[in-house]
């Protein structure tokens, strides 16, 4: 293996995979299938990254296959733009669902007939109640639900309504289909729960053939059933859900008896993971769109240069566990940071400029010095840097007046240029407003690469761009999106949560010239920023790079 090979870590064991080696020693499946079932309204985010390498993650160790299956039940929010986004997203993670891609519509004939075989066993009933007095009658959770006035109707009336709902009689919310279970059960979701409902919406697959279509609860488990699913995961908020899982099981003639497993969903610092009001962030031009790097989504990330190997490190980490808990973004953060750190080569990248002018280095000469790609890995070789008489470095590497550890430059001081010279600074050239615009220094002919032959010592190693052949960039610092670790918390408004300071632009940034060629999605370490990827909005003469990750932890000073 190469010294730049990211080692395979063997996943760690957990209870779902303990239960998933039992039930195929044991005989019970023979091979397993799992799913990823996203509704398509909406981006995937980073809490969905955990669902895809547990589901697509246990198929892989065990050798069977997991579906990419559509739950497409909600054409009123669906779009093929998020399908296409999410077929995207499980494939930047490096999975393949292959010939198993299925979508919730595909069943909805099926659906219909099993639904039908409800009413005929007196198990469903159409509803005229409204929204709100469906509501109303649930009950709470110490008060038991009230049955509607209509759940007694006879198996031919029910039938014939049934019927006249699905060739579009009857406008949106005139009724239901609901489930005739127990009113009085301790869990509400047993409580006659809908099963279909009455929805004039075009569908993204089959058009205006259906007028009505399946509650999730009621799609979910029988898809799983007509796949052959083995082992249905998903998160702990569906675990009151699993009695009305097993009951259409119990119900309805289904080919196979899929059994339902849920894990702790990831949750994260500083980040809010519901898809709704992510939505509102987009819809409102609260961010520039789903993509925006401040997103928690998986194109958000993508595009401000996490490396999936990175991601699917970090759900490593975490885990699989029952208990729900808050992941410190420090460590996804880290883990990233320490990918980068094995695989990114470095350049040099001035983002607040500087000018600083060596007044004995000749006029018009141009040398180039070699600089190394990384300084761990020699295969990736060297490149030249052009060195002249003017060249930039960061405005908060100097100090007119600095306290006693500031070991950069200032009047008298003596620093090292990255793969350079020795520079002493000698004048601060200011402006009309008392800004320092300007930097005279001098610099020392024999210290070239970086060291002096009588061994004098600095204590500072600056990094630099060449003024003339540098080229012109807007840089874009993202921080935390919001100001806060645990947005919302104690009924706060999110919004006013969030951080002012989440996007700093910086438009008159100088990179070294090596950069040109640099690609979309291509992550560089600026040497002693960070870690910065090429954004798509890039053009030749007009480079544009996002920060993936500090150097350091920015969360403290968030």
């Amino acid at each position: 293996m190469a010294d730049n090979e990211t080692p395979i870590v063997e996943a760690p064991r957990d209870f779902i995979r303990d239960i998933v080696d039992a039930d195929l020693k044991s005989g019970k499946h023979k091979s397993v299938v799992t799913r990823f079932p996203p509704e398509p309204n909406g981006y995937l985010h980073i809490g969905h990254a955990k669902s895809i390498c547990l589901n697509f993650g246990l198929a892989e160790e065990f050798g069977g296959h997991c579906n990419l299956r559509f739950d497409d039940t909600n054409p009123a929010k669906e779009a093929q733009e998020y399908i296409d986004s999410i077929k995207a997203d499980v494939r930047w993670l490096g999975f393949d669902w292959g010939k198993n891609l299925f979508h919730a519509s595909d069943y909805f004939e099926q659906l219909y007939i099993w639904a039908e075989d409800l009413i005929r066993a007196g198990k469903a009933y159409v509803d005229d109640s409204t929204p709100d007095e469906v509501h109303a009658m649930r009950g709470t959770l110490t008060e038991p639900g009230k049955e509607s006035a209509y759940r007694n109707r006879s198996v031919e009336q029910n039938l014939d309504l049934f019927r006249r709902m699905r060739a579009g009689e009857f406008p949106n919310g005139k009724c239901t289909l609901r489930a005739k279970i127990d009113m009085g059960s301790g869990n509400i979701n047993l409580r006659d729960p809908i099963l279909y409902r009455i929805l004039h919406d075009e569908h993204p697959r089959t058009g205006k053939t259906w007028c009505i279509y399946p509650n999730y609860d009621f799609a979910h488990g029988q898809s799983d059933s007509i796949e052959g699913v083995t082992h249905s995961i998903c998160t702990l908020e569906f675990e009151d859900h699993k009695p009305l899982y097993e009951w259409f099981l119990d119900n309805l003639p289904v080919p196979s008896r899929p059994r339902q497993y849920e894990f702790a969903r990831l949750n994260i610092g500083y980040t809010v993971l519901s898809k709704r009001f992510l939505n509102q962030l987009v819809t409102e031009k609260r961010v520039s769109g789903w993509d925006d790097p401040r997103m928690p989504t998986l194109a958000a990330l993508r595009r401000r240069g996490v490396p999936p190997e990175a991601l699917k490190d970090f759900v490593r980490r975490v885990g699989v566990a029952r208990a729900n808990s808050v992941v410190d973004m420090q460590l996804f953060d880290f883990t990233v940071r320490e990918f980068l750190n094995k695989h990114a080569q470095r350049r040099m990248g001035v983002l607040r400029p500087l000018k600083v002018v060596i007044e004995n280095y000749p006029e018009g000469q141009v040398e180039e010095l070699e600089a190394v790609n990384h300084p761990d890995d020699a295969a990736l070789g060297t490149r030249k840097i052009p060195f002249a008489r003017e060249i930039y470095v960061e405005q908060e590497d100097f100090m007119e007046n600095p306290p006693k550890k500031f070991f950069r430059l200032s009047p008298g001081t003596e620093v090292r240029l990255r793969y350079a010279y020795f520079i002493k600074c000698r004048e601060a050239v200011k402006n009309a407003a008392g800004e320092v615009i300007e930097l005279r220094c001098t610099y020392d002919p024999a210290t070239r690469g970086g060291n002096a032959p009588d061994g004098r010592k600095v204590k500072a190693t600056l990094h630099w761009v060449p003024a003339a052949q540098s080229l012109p960039a807007e840089v874009r610092i993202y921080n935390p999106l919001f100001s806060r670790p645990d947005p919302g918390a104690g009924g706060s408004d999110l919004l006013a949560d969030m951080n002012p300071n989440s996007l700093e632009l910086l438009k008159d940034a100088r990179l070294e010239p090596a950069l040109a060629d640099a690609k979309p999605g291509e992550v560089i370490q600026f040497e002693r920023q960070g870690y910065f990827c090429t954004d798509p909005d890039s053009k030749p003469g007009a480079l544009v790079f996002n920060r993936t990750v500090g150097l350091r932890d920015s969360y403290a000073k968030a």
